[in-house]
């Protein structure tokens, strides 16, 4: 029998044998699963942390610490010089706008320019009938610009609640108390003139030789127009083509003065038939001539005396 120890008397050592234990074989065939890298590498450590913040906020005095902290150290920043603005400059703005735009700033200069909210501050002038647009940035040196572009009134309109000007699209831009106020501007009237102001403004353009004489646009039935000029003389539109009719209207003044005579009333309502209102004087004439008792100033057959 041969024997198990070595001439020293020493048992001889075992080798080591390479292959894994069946523990490590199992933990390093899950070490090379991606889902448990991700678990062991990310979510471990995020609920450790998780775990211990949640654990840290749950105080009470420990949370109201914090916020104190996070606040005071905001205040901070903002407080900062080059945060700071310090005046607004406002140009293209009437007096009133300019006045009504300073109002609507939320707080007094100087301020930190995180308490200035321009796009709230934009929809709030936006909403002034005068304003039609504005440009806000704060500028180096805290500078608050303001660019304004206003409206300009094109025409007055006058209805039942009162007489506004209108830029030439038809939106408000102001309201007036008397005609007088603003002589330099045509007046349109009527229900619905402000829906058409395009139209009103190119029937004015297109008055020519009779402006002068021009007292407005009447609008009637929120179909069509009526030129009403001095003397009691009105052109009636038609719903269609008004412009053209108005054209054709003027031509007539310039090649027979037709309203030099005594018209009250051009009818221009249906183009194919136009039809000529003469005055009172003109209807007279021919009545007296013709043996007709005579018409008032109203229009009315006058009583015969006889």
């Amino acid at each position: 029998m041969a024997s198990l120890t070595d001439h020293r008397g020493t048992p001889p050592k075992r080798k080591r044998d390479p292959a894994p234990s069946r523990l490590a074989y199992r933990l390093e065939r899950m070490w090379l699963t991606p889902l448990y890298r991700r678990v062991l590498r990310v979510g471990v450590p995020a609920f450790l942390l998780a775990m211990s913040v949640g654990i840290w906020m749950s105080d009470e005095d420990r949370r109201a610490m914090l916020h104190e902290g996070i606040a005071g150290l905001v205040d901070k920043v903002q407080s900062r010089e080059e945060f700071q603005v310090k005046m607004m400059t406002i140009e293209g703005a009437s007096p009133a706008v300019d006045k009504a735009l300073r109002s609507m700033l939320p707080v007094d200069l100087p301020a930190s320019s995180f308490d200035i909210d321009l796009t709230a501050l934009r929809l709030q002038v936006m909403a002034l009938d005068a304003v039609e647009k504005i440009e806000l940035r704060i500028k180096p040196g805290g500078i608050l610009s303001a660019v304004v572009t206003e409206r300009q009134p094109a025409v007055l309109w006058r209805h039942a609640r009162g007489i506004e000007m209108l830029d030439k699209n038809g939106h408000r831009v102001a309201g007036v108390t008397s005609r007088e106020m603003r002589p330099d501007l045509p007046i349109i009237t009527g229900d619905g003139a402000d829906q058409v102001t395009a139209e009103a403004l190119a029937l004015i353009d297109a008055a020519g030789p009779v402006l002068p004489r021009l007292r407005g646009l009447q609008r009637q039935g929120e179909r069509r127009w009526d030129v009403v000029l001095d003397h009691g003389q009105r052109i009636l539109l038609p719903e269609v083509d008004a412009l053209r009719a108005l054209e054709h209207a003027i031509e007539l003044q310039r090649s027979d003065d037709l309203l030099g005579r005594d018209i009250s009333v051009i009818d221009l309502r249906d183009p194919a038939r136009p039809v000529v209102r003469m005055g009172v004087d003109a209807r007279n004439t021919i009545r007296g001539a013709r043996g007709l008792p005579l018409l008032g100033p109203d229009g009315q057959v006058l009583a015969n005396d006889g």
